[in-house]
């Protein structure tokens, strides 16, 4: 049986435009199964912010999973946002695994926020400096909970959920610069280790939607200033996705 995946990343919601988002999701579960959030919920990481995204979210239609994204972070309130989120039923991953009931078919989704340093080839190194050490460290780590979380899940289709990308495909637009903040090879070393049918990102505001992993797994730039939709559809079970 086929799942329908709807996803979309970087809504930066704030309380001026508090129940525009929600009016964009109706009629969502007419379309999707599902609604996967790539992080960057909020603007400045605010747990006032992070009220109207549990508000803007809370008793959808349709089961919702999200990730933070380093927005969310800003103000240091991400443990108060992660509750009001749960409060709301909202599911939060944070380098683990949760499984999806999608009208009697389980969708295992892995994930957490991700973070860089760079694509294979041209990245950092955990080598030299403290700094430079626990930056890559902190992302090897990350993918090692990754790798497990996928190892621990017994279902046919697996998405994994990310706000750092996994590879540089979908940050073509994004300056060359910065690429090693926008992500990391090591996220899609534990994608590709373990098999997963899709790997949902945002960040890349400048990037484009498509990509794959060097394992061939399809991996999608949900950013909502590339989609310039509420959010896309992605099927999996066989048939092609759709937008």
């Amino acid at each position: 049986m086929k799942i329908r995946v709807a996803a979309v990343g970087d809504i930066h919601l704030g309380e001026d435009i508090r129940g525009r988002y929600r009016q964009r999701l109706d009629g969502i579960e007419e379309r999707a199964d599902v609604l996967l959030i790539a992080g960057d919920l909020t603007r400045h990481g605010t747990p006032e912010e992070g009220r109207v995204v549990a508000d803007e979210l809370r008793d959808l239609p349709v089961p919702v999973v999200t990730v933070l994204g380093n927005h969310d972070y800003q103000s240091d309130a991400e443990t108060e946002i992660v509750a009001l989120l749960r409060d709301a039923g909202i599911q939060v991953l944070q380098d683990d695994s949760t499984v999806i009931d999608c009208k009697g078919t389980p969708l295992g989704v892995v994930g957490g926020k991700g973070f860089g340093g760079g694509f294979a080839g041209k990245c950092a190194s955990e080598f030299g400096e403290p700094q430079m050490k626990s930056f890559i460290r902190h992302t090897r780590e990350i993918s090692e909970l990754w790798h497990k979380a996928l190892k621990g899940l017994d279902t046919e289709h697996r998405v994994v959920l990310s706000h750092y990308s996994p590879v540089k495909d979908t940050l073509a637009g994004e300056p060359l610069e910065i690429y090693p903040f926008l992500g990391s090879y090591l996220l899609a070393e534990a994608v590709d280790a373990e098999g997963a049918d899709l790997f949902i990102h945002g960040h890349a505001h400048a990037g484009v939607e498509k990509g794959l992993t060097p394992g061939g797994v399809r991996v999608r730039n949900v950013a909502l200033p590339v989609l310039r939709r509420a959010y896309a559809v992605y099927c999996l079970g066989g048939e092609e996705e759709g937008g």
